[in-house]
């Protein structure tokens, strides 16, 4: 089986509320391009990464130059076709590869008749549970959905865990002070007692406030504190001083990273996520050596729809220190681009998909319908906020207006 062909396809998916986090924002709708790659058999794989137009269509389809006659089962020769040190050193292929790689996935799975699950030493788990991720939200055109305050969050919440079964929930800050943050998530604690909590504030704290935060939230059920504080050396500190799992998407998303933590701890849970790291197999490879080290897993989301959901299932399926509930946006998009409409929950879960391949397949009156919606609406900058002019994410967290510090 050969590579003919590789077609990028910018959609926008709409979101329930616009979501804000520590950097800005995502307005309304999330922006993915998918790409589709073709074969001499007459079969093709499907892929996805976040979107900025026709730059990510250009930067996908610009890889045929390399990939028009490979064999999608290559994928190591694939990885130092793409990935070698001056490649990443230049150009930062890494988000380019893991869609290519989901992509050359779901060929092999397809080609073979079986899911990709079974490519990687076949599932220990066939429904995986998921977290309700939270995020402070600015109402929706029609006025409903705004999450700003501790009772609309908890009520918010309340209704994810009746629609959709959660038990676990975690919460994106960084977008107040943290001492309203602390009263939101303590909030959160008193209403769902029995529930599994995580919080998130993306690396804005100071050093200090993260210990303060962390101290004030150590009587609680905590899965992990996520991110609290910038860079290796900062969550080690913060480590030493609280009684809870640190975790990251942030500081630990390579190897080099990941030796560091291994000889230094400064983490205690990786949260893994497929484009991140480069696609699902370095998701894997890192997996096992979290393994050997006694460094637990977890799976992070970036804001997917269905086609990277089920490279994070499949993982999640065939990982088997897998403890905590996985992170997803999915629940907060109105559709999706794949045949049925979005996966449906169950008691929290998702069911890992058992066809061939990924197990999803395009539908191309969706795909027409979000592309058609991407062309109307456009893209959007991650790290602004529209609604705050002037406003730009500092780090530690702290928010200035005309000279003054902002609560």
């Amino acid at each position: 089986m050969k590579i003919t062909d590789i077609r990028a396809t910018t959609v926008a998916i709409p979101l329930e509320a616009p979501l804000r986090h520590a950097n800005g924002g995502h307005w309304g709708r999330f922006v993915r391009t998918i790409v589709e790659v073709d074969t001499d058999e007459g079969i093709t794989g499907v892929g996805e990464l976040r979107g900025t137009g026709a730059a990510t269509e250009a930067s996908l389809t610009g890889l045929k130059q390399y990939l028009v006659g490979h064999d999608p089962f290559n994928l190591e020769e694939m990885r130092f076709m793409l990935l070698n040190p001056t490649a990443a050193l230049y150009n930062n292929r890494a988000a380019l590869h893991s869609a290519i790689e989901f992509a050359c996935i779901d060929l092999m799975g397809k080609y073979l008749g079986i899911p990709a699950s079974q490519l990687f030493g076949g599932r220990v788990r066939d429904r995986i549970p998921f977290s309700s991720y939270l995020f402070f939200r600015y109402a929706a055109d029609d006025g409903s959905g705004e999450v700003s305050t501790p009772e609309q969050l908890v009520a918010h919440a309340r209704d994810l865990k009746q629609r959709y079964g959660f038990t676990s929930h975690k919460l994106k800050g960084g977008v107040y002070s943290p001492h309203y943050e602390l009263d939101c998530y303590l909030a959160l604690a008193e209403a769902f007692p029995e529930d599994h909590l995580r919080y998130d504030p993306n690396s804005v704290l100071s050093v200090p406030d993260a210990i303060r935060f962390g101290k004030a939230i150590e009587h609680l059920n905590n899965d992990y504190f996520e991110d609290p504080t910038w860079g290796l050396e900062g969550m080690r500190e913060v480590r030493e001083r609280v009684d809870i799992p640190l975790a990251t998407n942030t500081v630990v998303i390579n190897f080099e990273q990941l030796a560091s933590n291994v000889m230094r701890r400064a983490v205690d849970v990786i949260l893994l996520d497929t484009t991140f790291w480069g696609g699902l197999r370095p998701c894997l490879k890192a997996a096992g050596v979290c393994e050997t080290f006694q460094i637990q897993v977890a799976v992070h989301s970036s804001g997917e729809c269905g086609i990277q959901l089920a490279t994070m299932l499949h993982l999640a399926a065939v990982t088997p220190a897998m403890p905590f509930a996985v992170d997803t946006h999915y629940h907060h998009l109105k559709d999706d681009v794949i045949m049925g409409g979005k996966m449906q929950y169950v008691d929290g879960t998702l069911q890992v998909p058992t066809g061939p391949g990924l197990g999803i397949e395009l539908d191309p009156e969706r795909m027409a319908q979000y592309a058609a919606y991407y062309r109307e609406m456009g893209n959007y900058t991650y790290d602004r906020d529209a609604r705050r002019p002037g406003w730009y994410p500092l780090i530690p967290n702290e928010r200035w207006a005309d000279g003054k510090r902002l609560v």
